[in-house]
């Protein structure tokens, strides 16, 4: 039987806006229990006692190394306790956000689906939290390889128990939205309509500056001002405070699926720290943009706040900002099709020793971000953040690739109604070989846009949620303390990661995903799996 669900009223004006399901999931503790003298478990935490080894290097004159193994012993804490989470999406309404709300409605209540090819039936396939496993270990008789779902290894929130809520600047109903979006069969979307006919969003900012001009016709659910201001951050935060009390929340998570904005230009004196950045939000300076509103809202309530999309939301004030609070930020830009074959592509042909000398990638799509980024300086965003995603693979081969060597990169994207949401991208890689050769890869990737984005909002909300519940110290130290404001094991799912200022950008898919998995391992005292075999090896 699916577990009752409930809607609730997140909207001062009572229309509804928010909508949850009660029902229990298998506690993590059922599944995995580590027998370890390093951890221990209260009825509140999981405490673990954790050696971190890594090797310290030093470079001599002559250009020589000398690397020297180096260990440090570190304390986690995990509260076992699991919250009641609200997801605030800016962009409610956008295929992202009307997709991902009948996804989850579709999975909280078992829904199977008639489509073309036959019976479909709700899961989450896409997600890494929920549709993958992770290597546990080894059985202790057979030498059989243990994997359990990634879900199971820290007590995290289950997506169907999520509470949604947000904001648009189109007030049209969440079904209706859904409707125009063009993602689902008629056939799933007629099981889900009536819930979500009853959801509208809050009404959001809009600075035509940011977005392309063809958005106008859609700003019809809108805050007064068209400028940055202390009346929109303080209307943000009541909208985040007012969603958390009607829905008894413990924590709600923002997350930005809203159009491409253009680029801040970062100005000293106006965005550059967290006291000059308020200071021009209250003087409604031009160059701050609706996204880094919300951010500094979220900031201030101390909700986390991820930008799904690769505007420079997070300018040095912002960060600043979050660093001074204590308060969570991830980004930017989601990683779903085009871009995360090119990070495990690339990664794989530059560690086999191919040298990549040129990527051309293109795509076409018609749905509303297409639209959207017709607009050039929209596009801009998006091609920075796609452009990058090839630098730290790159810089880390010294035997292909000289200083300040890169492949010759180009990104186009076009818009052609026509195909919807089902993104065409073409990509061609042209490397060279042995004594002289070439190779080119060619790939032509169907993608069902919104279909890929949903699974990466729901595993940001998870992560950035377990984030919130995990402290760590130094065996010397007295207190525990939270992770760095900026959430960079959210890597894995964006394209254009965010890491604390003076930290290295990792855009390996190999390297994410490795340090997501060893992240949560170590919470529970688990060394990363070496994949070695050693015990299969030596006889």
């Amino acid at each position: 039987m699916a577990p009752h669900a409930e809607i609730g009223n997140g909207n001062s004006n009572g229309t509804m806006n928010g909508y949850s399901a009660h029902g229990s999931t298998q506690s993590h503790q059922d599944l995995l229990t580590v027998n370890s003298p390093n951890v221990a478990y209260t009825d509140d935490h999981i405490k673990s006692r954790y050696v971190y080894r890594t090797t310290e290097v030093t470079k001599t004159a002559n250009g020589k190394f000398t690397a020297s193994p180096k260990e440090t012993v570190y304390d986690f804490k995990v509260d076992r306790k699991v919250p009641k989470v609200g997801m605030m999406l800016v962009g409610w309404g956008g295929n992202n956000g009307s997709t991902v709300t009948a996804g989850i409605i579709a999975n909280r209540r078992g829904l199977v689906w008639d489509t073309r090819e036959g019976p479909r039936a709700a899961n989450y396939y896409g997600s890494v939290v929920m549709g993958s496993t992770i290597k546990l270990g080894t059985e202790a008789k057979t030498g059989e390889e243990i994997n359990i779902p990634f879900h199971d290894v820290l007590p995290m929130v289950h997506p169907n128990d999520i509470v949604i809520g947000g904001w648009d600047i189109s007030g049209m109903n969440i079904a209706a939205a859904m409707d125009r979006a063009q993602v689902l069969e008629p056939t799933l979307k007629a099981q889900v309509y009536k819930e979500m006919a009853l959801m509208k969003p809050l009404p959001s900012i809009y600075y035509p500056d940011f977005i392309a001009a063809n958005q106008e016709d859609r700003a019809d659910n809108v805050l007064p001002g068209k400028k940055a201001s202390m009346a929109h951050v303080e209307q943000l935060r009541k909208d985040i405070r007012t969603f958390k009390e009607q829905n008894s929340l413990d924590r709600v998570i923002v997350l930005w699926t809203a159009n491409t904005e253009r680029y801040a230009d970062i100005i000293p004196g106006v965005n550059d720290t967290a006291e000059n950045l308020l200071k021009a939000i209250e003087q409604g300076h031009e160059e701050v943009s609706p996204s880094t509103v919300f951010a500094v809202a979220c900031v201030l309530e101390n909700a986390p706040f991820i930008n799904g999309s690769p505007q420079n939301t997070f300018v040095p004030g912002a960060i600043d900002l979050a660093e001074k609070h204590g308060s969570f930020i991830g980004g930017d830009d989601f990683k779903s099709g085009q871009t995360k074959m090119k990070s495990a592509l690339v990664d794989f042909l530059i560690n086999a020793g191919i040298k990549l000398t040129s990527i051309a990638s293109y795509n076409h799509l018609g749905n509303n971000d297409g639209k959207n980024l017709s607009s050039q300086r929209q596009f801009r965003s998006k091609e920075i953040s796609k452009s990058n995603v090839v630098d730290d693979m790159v810089a880390a081969n010294t035997v292909l690739y000289e200083k300040d060597e890169h492949p010759d990169h180009t990104v186009v994207i076009k818009y052609m109604p026509a195909v919807g949401d089902n993104k065409r991208a073409l990509d061609e890689y042209y490397a060279e070989i042995f004594m002289g050769g070439h190779q080119t890869i060619s790939i032509f990737n169907v993608c069902e846009d919104s279909l890929l984005a949903s699974p990466l909002i729901i595993d940001l909300v998870l992560v950035a949620e377990m984030m919130t519940r995990i402290q760590w110290k130094t065996e010397s130290a007295a207190e525990y303390k939270g992770f760095h404001s900026v959430l960079s094991i959210l890597s894995y799912m964006l394209k254009a990661p965010l890491t604390p200022p003076g930290t290295p950008v990792i855009n390996s898919l190999a390297k994410q995903r490795a340090a997501l998995t060893n992240i949560f391992r170590a919470c529970i005292g688990l060394q990363p799996e070496s994949d070695m075999t050693l015990e299969h090896k030596l006889f």
